[in-house]
Order: C-alpha cells, then structure tokens, then sequence
C-alpha cells in the first residue's frame, strides 16, 4: 500500500501539506481532489520522488513501478503503435535480447519470461489503447511527428496504460481527450489491474471510475471511501455537524459569560463566576467551517432577435478542395442549447468554424440574422493570450473607454480578483487564463455561444459556476465537451456529427454512452438458423423465481440500511480528531465492505429479475 504519514511542504514560504496523512490500500483507484493550487500535482511529485519532503514519509511496497504521462511523446519518426510498444521496458529489452542470444540456455529463459509476461498479445493490446483514444490502423502506423502536441499527449497516456504501473498517477488525462476518448479512459480504468491516483475535476470520471477520494484541503488529507457523490455527501454531514456543534458552544460559552459579567462583582457569587471563568478557559474552541468563497461566472444578456439566427439548407463546408461535410440543413434559434457528438476526425471543429463564420460555406445556402454577434471559446485561444500581459491590459484593449472601475467588474464577474486582474497571464493558472478568455468570448453579449472544451483546467467549483451562467444566459449556446456532467445540465438537443454529415440524435446522452461502449460483435452468417422456440416456464419455476426477486429486495432493504447507519456514524466530526484514525479507518473499511456487498446484491436483483421476465414471456 502507499502510505502517507505527517508530510509537510512549502513552495515560495507556502505551506502546501502540514501533517497530512492518507493510506492508499493496494489495488484501489482513488480520485484526487482539491481546489486549484491546494497542491495535487505537487503531491504526485513527492510520491515520485522528484521533490524532497520538508517533514514525514511517503513509503510504497519495495520494487513498486509508478507512472505517469510525460510532458509530451518527442516528435520523431517512430510509429504510434512502436512507441507505446517501447514503454514496457523489460518486454523491449528481451525481445532485443532474444535477436541475439545465442546460449540456449538464455534463449530458454528469455521465451519463457516472454510467455509469463504475455508478450504475444502485446501489439495487439497496445493497438485497442490507441484506438481507444482516437487512433485507427492506419494512424497507428504513422509517424509520432505527424501529430500536434495534444495528440503526442494522447501517446504519451496510451504508453502509460500498456506499460501498466504498479501506481498509476493520472494528473487530469481528459484534459485533451474528447468526449469519445474521455467515455473509454472511464471504462478502460475501472478494469485496471493495479492502484491509480487520479487528479480530475470531471464529476462523471470520479463517479464511475474510482472507489475512493483523497481530499486535500487546508493543507490536510482525508480519505473517503466511495464515489465523488459519496463523498459530498459525506462531507456535508461532517459539515453540519461541525457547526451544529460550533453553534451550540457559541450559545454555551455566551451563557457562561452573561453569568459572570452578571455576579462576578458580588461576594456572594464570586466563586460560582470564578468557576465559570475557568469553564469557559478549558472549552477548545469548535471553529464553525467556513464556506468556501463562491465561484460565479457573469455573462453578459444579449439583445433578442427574430428566429432563426443561423440556418443552411444543403450546406457543405471543407478545406481547399476537401468536402468534410455536406447536406447541412440545420436551423438554430436564440433559445438552443446543442451538444455535438461525434468520433475525433468527423468534422465537430469543422462545424464549429462554418457556424461560427471561420470558415466560409464551399456549397449549399447559409444565412445569418444580420445582427448576430457570435462568442467563440476555444481551447487554443487560452495559449494565444498575451502572456506578458495583465487581464487589465487584455480588457483595456478592448473596453479602454470603460474605465478600470467597469473592467475591474467584468473581471470580479469571471472569478478575477483584484490580485488577479494586475498579474500577468503567464503567471495565472490554467483555471485563471480559461476564465479570462470565457469573459473575452461573451465581451460583446453574443446572441450565440460556440463552446469548444471550456470546462478544461477549470475546477468543479467552477464547473458548476459555468453551468449556472450558461443556464441563465438568454443566447444559444453550442458545446463540444468531454464532460457528461456539463452537457446533460445545459444541452436539451444533441447532433451527432458522423459520415460526412450533421443529424439530430433522437436518444439521450445515456444511450450514446452505450453506444460508444459496446464492443464491435463480428458478423454472423447471412443465412442464419430459425431460432428454436423457447419453452414456457413452469408455474412453479416463475414462483421460485418471484420468491428470489423478493429475498433480494430484503437483503438490498437491509444492506441500505446497514449503509445509512455507518455513514451517520462517518459523519461523527469527533470521528476524524487525533488519536481517533486508527477508529476512523475501521469504519471506513466496514462502510466499503458494505457498499461493495450492496453491489453485489443488486447484481443478484438484476439476474433474478431478468430470469423472472424472461420465464413470465
């Protein structure tokens, strides 16, 4: 297991981690969290080794292999599929050895160590990541040097996975992934065989992917068994009691004190007030916890205009003499929120360009209301910044007649302080520069947003806030996104951008899901055999079966039961103060016993209730 224990570490005279303590059980995937700068990423650095502790220990099992993605994949004349081939260094070094040994002896012992690593089925297991995340078969064969930097990075992730670490540190890998990519990583790491810390901010990842949470905050750690809703839910009971009890201290300490500012003049009352007095001295202060400052986003209402904004009728639109799209008969109006789906490569960016006027129309009719103003967000305009420059700067080239006071405004309404606001922007964090180009894109009130990934480097606190602002923005709105969470809160319609063309997607963002999960079946055989009819059940098969339905709603009744008892008992605050973890870390590990056996049995209720539909026909 790794264990964390009493660390401490400042960067510049900030202390970052102060006693903090975790305890990683092998073979879990954890999700870590905590408020941009808290120090995530440095905590995966001082778990490698690459920073040096100021206090505490971080120790992992002896021979314990850790990865994580490198900065970029080098642009070189490797393949895709020969590069993440390499990244399992003991398989590379053999089979390197195997060209040339000439003892049989070692030639013996080089097959039988490729045999026991299953070194065979290599290419074919590097070949499914990299498709997985956007490649096909001919991609995989070409040159790392044929792709831009975000796609080296795509490299770099499938390197890491195929290696596959003992500890697989993840710091936010759907960062540039695409929805498509992001749906198979959260598939691909529930079946990873080894322990993973994840950073992410994305809700729908640390629900489905992870186990457990590792909060950093106010330089402490605590871990929370469970799923990322599991621990809101936890953390807000903690919370309330905590200043239940802060509050009726508060009460208790103001009625000690009205007694003694009451009697302690009078001789009669005197030792009754002194007694008081030291009361009130030995009660340890309960600190009510404080809410965290709120994250909003401010956009601009923009003037209404007569439907349609923007239609084409027979559209195509492309590059040079290269049609990417075609038969684009699409209509937006000002109350559309439109979510694109679609596989990297279909032309989502292409659409995004046309609708946005990039990029002009190779065929076809386009039309636009003449006052449209169009917002366009992209990932690559928070690297096209200024970076010698101030968010003031950035704000007076556009609004100079404003005057600071109103630019000042805009920027508090995007989360920019005041510290902010005079600091260049290649010194803001990530989450700081994304918001700064989101208060760019909505300047001018647009009456149509166009949305490529806003939601990368944000946290979930500003996640949240952005879904806020765009649910109360009257424009339209069209996403491209990676994150579920975000697209099933704004989007009411869906496009599936696929073969060339643009069609509405009738189903839910739940069923796309399904879709791009489900494994590719091969082909049976035209000609199929007539099915054999299948034998009805007996009646006293279908009573059996509803007796089984029945004991398993009982057992899911009392395992929830059971459930909500202990998560009352992990809200105890007491539970989490020195001398009380060893305690703390009992129930947590009951608590995931009982949630793992609560899946369990609606697994069973699942397979009962299957049988019994199929018996009753």
């Amino acid at each position: 297991m790794l264990r964390i224990q009493d660390i401490s570490y400042k960067v510049e005279g900030r202390s970052l981690f102060e006693g903090a303590s975790a305890t990683i059980p092998t073979g879990h995937k954890v999700g870590l969290i905590g408020r941009n700068g808290a120090g995530k990423t440095t905590l995966f650095r001082l778990i490698r080794g690459e920073l040096t502790l100021e206090g505490g220990t971080i120790t992992l099992p002896d021979r314990a292999r850790i990865g994580g993605v490198s900065q970029e994949v080098p642009s070189n004349e490797v393949s895709l599929i020969n590069t993440v081939l390499a990244a399992d260094t003991e398989r590379a070094s053999l089979m390197a050895e195997s060209e040339t040994a000439t003892d049989p002896a070692r030639i013996a012992e080089i097959q039988t160590r490729l045999a026991d690593i299953d070194a065979w089925s290599a290419e074919a297991r590097a070949s499914s990541i990299l498709k997985g995340l956007g490649f096909d078969d001919a991609d995989q064969l070409r040159p790392c040097s044929d792709y831009s930097g975000g796609w080296r990075m795509r490299v770099a992730l499938a390197a890491v996975l195929f290696a596959q670490p003992d500890y697989l540190l993840l710091d936010e890998p759907t960062n540039y992934l695409d929805l498509e990519g992001a749906l198979w990583l959260e598939n691909y790491l529930v079946k990873y065989p080894h322990t993973v810390l994840i950073i992410s901010h994305d809700r729908e990842l640390l629900n489905r992917s992870v186990n457990a949470i590792l909060h950093l905050d106010e330089r402490r750690l605590t871990y929370y068994t469970g799923v990322y809703d599991q621990f809101v839910a936890q953390r807000n009971a903690q919370r309330a009691v905590q200043a239940a009890a802060a509050k009726k201290q508060e009460a208790q300490r103001a009625h000690l004190q009205a007694f003694v500012d009451r009697f302690k003049a009078k001789a009669s009352k005197a030792k009754q007030a002194q007694s008081r007095v030291k009361m009130l001295e030995k009660m340890t202060p309960i600190t009510a916890p404080e809410d965290a400052a709120r994250v909003v986003f401010t956009f601009p209402q923009p003037d209404e205009l007569s439907p349609p904004i923007i239609a084409t009728e027979g559209a195509s639109v492309g590059y040079g003499e290269t049609i990417v799209l075609k038969g684009l008969d699409l209509r937006i109006d000002q109350d559309d929120r439109i979510a694109l789906l679609g596989k990297n490569g279909q032309g989502k960016s292409t659409l995004a360009k046309l609708l946005s006027g990039r990029l002009e129309k190779m065929g076809g009719k386009y039309s636009k209301s003449s006052k449209l103003k169009i917002g366009f967000f992209a990932q690559h305009q928070v690297d096209e910044l200024y970076v010698d420059e101030t968010p003031i700067q950035h704000l007076m080239r556009e609004r100079g007649y404003e005057g600071q006071a109103k630019i000042r405004a805009r920027l508090a309404g995007f989360g920019l302080g005041a510290a902010q606001a005079e600091t260049e922007v290649g010194r803001l964090s990530g989450g700081q520069k994304a918001r700064l180009s989101l208060l760019l894109a909505t300047l001018d009130a647009p009456q149509l947003l166009i949305l490529d990934e806003p939601t990368n480097h944000l946290d979930i606190e500003s996640r949240e806030a952005l879904v806020e602002a765009l649910t109360a923005y009257k424009g339209a709105v069209i996403l491209v996104s990676h994150d579920m969470h975000l697209l099933s809160l704004v989007a009411d319609r869906l496009w599936l951008v696929n073969k060339g063309t643009v069609t509405p997607y009738e189903e839910d963002l739940a069923a796309y899901r399904k879709l791009l999960l489900a494994t590719d079946k091969p082909a049976g055989n035209k000609a199929k055999a007539a099915k054999p009819t299948p034998k009805k059940a007996s009646q006293d098969t279908i009573k059996a079966l509803r007796a089984e339905v029945r004991k398993c709603e009982e057992r899911i009744e009392k395992i929830s039961a059971m459930g909500d008892k202990l998560s009352q008992k992990l809200a105890d605050q007491s539970l989490y103060e020195d001398g009380r973890i060893g305690e703390m870390e009992v129930w947590q590990k009951k608590y995931s016993e009982v949630m793992e056996a609560q899946d369990r049995a609606e697994a069973l209720w699942m397979d009962a209730l299957e049988k019994l539909e199929k018996a009753e026909g």
